[in-house]
């Protein structure tokens, strides 16, 4: 294994996999019904992703986390992860997930060597569920991450994504839970995909979400994570067994510490999320590629790695919706 990294000197040492652009839910800030969904063809076998990773691991990537769409939707998934983590130099394998069919998937996820899983869930409130999401699963949710907990794929982190005059309200519900229930909560401001700006997207800035939260539950006390290889900033409310977890990705750039690739379902490898530069591997991985060549494209697609998102100057990508990025 050598070392992987950037222009500016960042080692990448992360992978996000987009195994699938299909989801069973259409949230209001991924919405992609504009976009196509891609065919079964176009999109990478689980053998091609196998090499991908190979490659990539000799370079020195150590952690994957498999995402969508939604994963699941995707199936047979257990295999790939059967697959990935028999990987050399591949040190843990998650998963980011709605949720919705996480109750009939965690134990055999767990056996094949799954490590944990994060779960998307913006509302504690049924009819919220579905006005956010467009789907009446709110209880296959919340099913989903108890068994997730009780198969042993933990710490289970809850991503809320806070919209202002959506979902805001419920900022205090889900950090009471840290304290009630254990939970370890990750609010994420919202990205601006669907629409063009960040405020047109309802973003609720982290410096207000803690400010909320201290107001009413207390001072929040700085923390280390378990796990995790994001840039979340983790605080913990008095007497909480739960974590609150912040990423500020429009009003706080985080880019400095930036780890990771993204792959796309149809073998797109992007250097950033929020930039529309990308590198195909499934042309070559289809053309016979070998694991040295694959290596080669990655190592392009790591100098093509920006110093820094653009949101700021309203900057957005174009090309992808996030559902075909895999956030």
């Amino acid at each position: 294994m050598i070392g992987l990294a950037d222009s500016y000197h960042r080692r990448i040492n992360y992978m996000r996999i987009s195994v699938t652009d299909r989801c069973d839910l259409d949230c209001i800030y991924c919405s992609g019904r504009s976009a196509p969904h891609l065919s079964h063809d176009d999109i990478l076998r689980y053998e091609e992703i196998l090499r991908v990773v190979q490659a990539a691991a000799h370079l020195g990537v150590q952690k994957v986390r498999l995402t969508g769409g939604e994963p699941l939707a995707r199936l047979h998934l257990s295999r790939l992860v059967e697959m990935l983590v028999r990987v050399e130099g591949i040190d843990e394998v998650s998963m980011t997930t709605n949720g919705t069919l996480l109750a009939h998937h965690a134990a055999e996820l767990k056996a094949a060597g799954l490590k944990r899983v994060n779960v998307s869930l913006d509302t504690l409130k049924a009819d919220r569920f579905q006005q956010i999401t467009r789907g009446d699963k709110l209880r296959d949710v919340l099913n989903g991450i108890e068994v997730a907990r009780e198969v042993g794929l933990n710490p289970v982190k809850l991503n809320m994504v806070a919209l202002r005059d959506v979902n805001d309200d419920e900022i205090l519900d889900f950090a009471r839970k840290t304290v009630a229930d254990g939970w370890h909560v990750r609010f994420i401001e919202c990205m601006p995909f669907v629409s063009s700006t960040a405020e047109d997207n309802g973003v609720v800035a982290t410096s207000e979400i803690i400010s909320t939260i201290e107001q009413s539950l207390g001072k929040l006390i700085p923390c280390f994570p378990s796990s995790g290889n994001g840039p979340a900033r983790y605080y913990q409310l008095p007497e909480a067994t739960g974590t609150l977890g912040f990423i500020g990705a429009v009003t706080e750039c985080f880019c400095t510490e930036c780890n990771r690739f993204r792959l796309t379902a149809d073998g797109g490898l992007r250097p950033c999320l929020l930039d529309d530069d990308e590198i195909d591997l499934k042309g070559p991985l289809r053309r016979g590629a070998t694991i040295e060549e694959l290596e080669q494209l990655i190592l392009q697609a790591a100098t093509l790695k920006q110093e820094q998102h653009h949101l700021a100057e309203e900057v957005v990508p174009a090309k992808r919706q996030m559902r075909q990025i895999g956030g």
